[in-house]
């Protein structure tokens, strides 16, 4: 499938827009200014395949952490900053990779000219969110309730502001809590506006409320070829963020090297404690970077021949299963032997397909 044509915005090493390829990306919830507990996290989204990380900057502790960072982290760096300009512009001197802000909400045309100016020397991108909830006072009033056309109108203030400045280097978003209104918003601005897109339903919620939302919302989206980068918001571990965007990117075939996790839903014929293994072996797929289908099956009755497209898979039985390779049953294995052999052929497959 063909992303919508965009500009090119470069981010670091990473290409946004202008591509077929959709830029992961997710958000710290440590403060920036925490520097072990904030580069930990970003160690461990990196882990799981993030590819880009913002980091809410409310102070300049937060700005001047940056730089030190940088240093231990492998992946870009986003700035979240609302307001002051001045943020911005020691996020600039810390080495940020990308900047969020608004330029209408900094304050008069010289802090937006200085910003401007400190991302054009440094070549850093700007990102403006448009968020339905905190649209301008005058646009919420003409149009009496958060409306796509509301979040474009104001999207075009804060973009014309830069484009006089010959400020290209621009990604959008347009984010709600209504999946519906998301849906909306972006198809307009995908007809309106040359930059890329960065899709993301706010304030979705807990895990599952999330998954759902998001899927609905940006899985539509995607599969008519809108956004060039992505974030899953979820409330909790942004890891877990992850864990939804590659299988949602994957069931729109943007990504290829997601593994795949089938597990029966169980039922009376299921003898053996399932779930542990389903939840242990699903944690340690997200760190693993390969195409592979690999099946945990509650029974011996149907299992095996459920099994047989995977290309690894566990029946399992009265505490004990049956390890299957591409549909053709290897051998027999006790329950506590399921989790460490399942890693290790996952490993041993992945290796192979890598080389």
């Amino acid at each position: 499938m063909k992303r919508n044509e965009t500009r090119s915005v470069q981010v670091d090493k990473l290409t946004i827009g202008g591509q077929n390829r959709v830029i992961m990306q997710s958000m710290c919830n440590t403060r920036t200014k925490h520097v072990k507990e904030t580069v930990a996290q970003i160690l461990a989204l990196e882990q799981v395949g993030c590819e880009l990380v913002r980091l809410a900057v409310i102070d300049m502790e937060d700005a001047e952490a940056i730089k030190e960072i940088k240093k231990q982290v492998h992946i870009p760096l986003v700035a979240d900053i609302h307001y002051d300009y001045r943020l911005a512009l020691a996020c600039v001197a810390s080495g940020i990779d990308k900047i969020r802000i608004n330029p209408g909400n900094i304050g008069e045309r010289k802090n937006v000219e200085a910003v401007v100016e400190a991302c054009k020397e440094k070549h850093i991108p700007i990102r403006i969110g448009i968020n339905s909830g905190s649209l301008e006072k005058d646009i919420h009033e003409a149009y009496g309730k958060p409306t796509a056309e509301g979040m474009i109108e104001s999207a075009y203030r804060h973009v014309r502001i830069l484009e006089d400045l010959d400020f290209h280097d621009i990604v959008l978003s347009f984010k709600s809590s209504d999946p519906l209104l998301c849906i909306e918003a972006y198809r307009l601005a995908a007809k309106t506006f040359p930059y890329p897109l960065h899709l993301g339903v706010t304030e979705a919620g807990t895990y599952i409320g999330s998954a759902i939302k998001s899927s609905m919302a940006l899985g539509t989206l995607l599969n008519e070829g809108i956004g060039d980068t992505i974030r899953i918001s979820v409330n909790g571990d942004p890891v877990d963020e992850l864990t939804i965007v590659k299988q949602l990117l994957k069931c729109c075939k943007l990504r290829n090297n997601t593994p795949n996790l089938i597990a029966c839903p169980t039922c009376g014929r299921t003898a053996w404690d399932m779930q542990p293994v389903v939840k242990e072996i699903e944690q340690f797929l997200q760190t693993i970077d390969c195409d592979i289908n690999v099946a945990i099956m509650g029974c011996a009755v149907n299992g095996p021949g459920e099994a047989k497209h995977a290309d690894i898979a566990i029946a399992g039985g009265n505490k004990e299963g049956l390890l299957i390779k591409k549909g053709k049953i290897i051998e027999k294995l006790p329950q506590d032997m399921m989790v460490s052999r399942l890693k290790a052929e996952i490993l041993a497959f992945a290796k192979q397909h890598a080389s």
